[in-house]
Parts: C-alpha cells; structure tokens; sequence
C-alpha cells in the first residue's frame, strides 16, 4: 500500500461538498474474498442499520486508510453533484482524452483521473443538477465521437456514473471509487493528471475547475436533437404495473446465447462464485425477466446491486 498522507477535517469537508450527495456509501474490503481474490465493496452497519458517512470516513479515505465508493444520485431531488464516465478498455485514454477535449470546447473543464486499467473523467457541477440532464448531454456527446457506451448490447464502451436518469427512494443505484482514493487490490492511489502528485496539489487542482452551472447545462441540452436523447424503454406489462427497475442498467452483459444475455451473476459474484461469469440470464426479448442458474434469488441479486425490491414485493416474494 502506498504511504499514508495526512489529511485535515477541513480538507474533509471540502471534499464532501464535491462529491458527497447522500449519506449512504460503499466501502472496499481491506482484505481479499477467500475464494475470488477480490476486494469487494460493501455498505458498512453500525448497530444492525446502514451506516451514515461522516466527515472522519472521509478524512480516512483521504488519507488511504479506507477506500470509499460514492453514489450520484440523492433520491430525494434526482439531482448530482458531479458526473463521472469510467472507461478501462484498450482505447480507454483516448476515449476519454477525446471527450475531455470536446468538454473542454464546450466550455467544460473536466478532471481526467488515473484507474487501474484506464482512468475517469469527472465533471462537477455548481449546484446540484439534474441527473437526466446530465446523461443527456453525454451520451450525445460520446455518439458524436463515435465513443460507444457500455450496456444494451455493448460489452465494451464508457460507463456513465450514475448510470440511471432517477433513482427511487430506498435504493442506490452504483456506486464508484471516490476521488483520490487508494484500490486495496491495486495498493496503489490513483491522482489527477492535471496536478502534482501530492494530496494538496491534487485538492488546490480540484478547487481551481470552474463548475458547470444548471442554466449552462440546459443550453448544452438544448442543442441535443431529439433524436440523440434516450427513449424512455416500454417494456414488460401495462405502464401501471412497469417496474422502474431494469437489470440491463447494472450488468455488465457478456455474450448472448440464444434468446438470452449471460453474465455474472451479482449475488454469485459477492459470494465469491461465479468466475465463468455466465450465471445470470437476462431475456434478450423481455429483459425484465432474469434467472441465475445457481439459484440466487431476486431478492439477493438485486441486494447486491444496491437496488433492493421494495418492501411490499419482498413480501409478497417470501410468502
């Protein structure tokens, strides 16, 4: 692992103002899973409830005692702090360097950060924007660059953080590294290009970018045709029944094999199982439907994902 540094409350709270959105957080095992060799994220308890980040958690990520994962979207306002696109394929850099570069003439600035097998492009905002204006305005900036993004079919391509235009309340959506912080598999603390490698060069980087602002967003926006923007998917049962959720936004797809998508089955993959990666299948026709052959059942599938099914139809699906 590398050296610890030593960070201030005050660079904690800094921190936080950035990229905290909500209190609920992931953290990396320390230790390797048994029987994968992985360092899995988890949601911490205290007392038997989800635990709440604080300032110290920050504090110690900072510092590279712990490593935290930081979701997007808060549920009560659909809104994000920041927007990050994760990319860790052959031409992830030049990807991403082709993306911050069209940022750049469009009058963003946006953060390119180390990775372990590519980097993350960060965009922050002035306020807390919404997150489907946001994923608007990127997806049709990548298909401009002919840059392909990651789900429906693609197996390789940039990965949009948050992943989802809303997030209901009582769930997650995914969670990513936070910034500057160390990978326990790695041992290693991934930094800005843009700085020197040192926690207040990196932090005096981040205070310098000029945020993007609501009313600038919507302007961007604006310029998307209406054919660049998502269709919202119908699919499955009459509007009044359709699930929000939609497993094909969390999963990594693989290959397909006849009618179905194959790919690692979250809860197998959180057991330390699964390393074919070829447990879940997903319905090409019908993607609501879903069946891991291990016998995970939904209830533990969609708990690893960080979309928990709703009280009522975990219910209903004990009974």
């Amino acid at each position: 692992m590398p050296d610890l540094l030593r960070a201030t409350p005050e660079l904690a709270t800094e921190y936080a103002r950035w990229f905290v959105n909500r209190r609920a957080y992931t953290r990396q095992s320390d230790t390797p899973h048994t029987a994968s060799g992985r360092h899995y994220y988890y949601r911490p308890k205290k007392n038997g409830a989800e635990a709440e980040l604080t300032a110290w958690d920050i504090q110690r990520h900072l510092e590279g005692r712990i490593t935290l994962g930081l979701y997007a979207i808060n549920p009560q306002t659909q809104r994000v702090k920041w927007m990050a696109i994760d990319a860790d394929y052959r031409r992830a850099l030049e990807d991403l360097l082709k993306l911050q570069f069209e940022l750049g003439q469009a009058g963003i600035q946006a953060a390119l950060e180390q990775s372990r097998r590519g980097g993350h492009l960060w965009i922050l905002f002035e306020s807390p924007v919404p997150a489907k204006q946001a994923r608007i305005y990127i997806r049709h900036l990548a298909g401009k660059l002919s840059v392909e993004v990651k789900g429906s079919g693609n197996t390789e391509g940039i990965e949009l953080f948050p992943k989802q235009d809303r997030v209901p309340d009582g769930q997650f959506g995914n969670a990513i590294r936070g910034p500057l912080g160390v990978h326990r598999a790695a041992g290693k603390r991934y930094w800005f290009y843009g700085a020197a490698y040192n926690l207040v060069a990196q932090m005096e980087y981040l205070r310098s970018l000029r945020r993007v602002s609501e009313s600038q967003l919507a302007e961007l926006v604006a310029t998307v045709p209406a054919e660049s923007e998502p269709e919202p998917v119908h699919v499955g049962p009459p509007a009044t029944d359709r699930p929000c959720f939609q497993i094909l936004d969390y999963v990594e797809v693989r290959r397909r094999v006849g009618r179905n998508w194959v790919t690692q089955c979250p809860s197998c993959a959180a057991a330390g199982h699964d390393r074919a990666q070829d447990n879940l299948a997903i319905s090409v026709e019908e993607p609501w439907k879903y069946l891991c052959w291990a016998g995970c059942t939904k209830e533990q599938i969609r708990a690893a994902l960080g979309a928990p099914l709703p009280a009522a139809v975990t219910k209903a699906v004990s009974r």
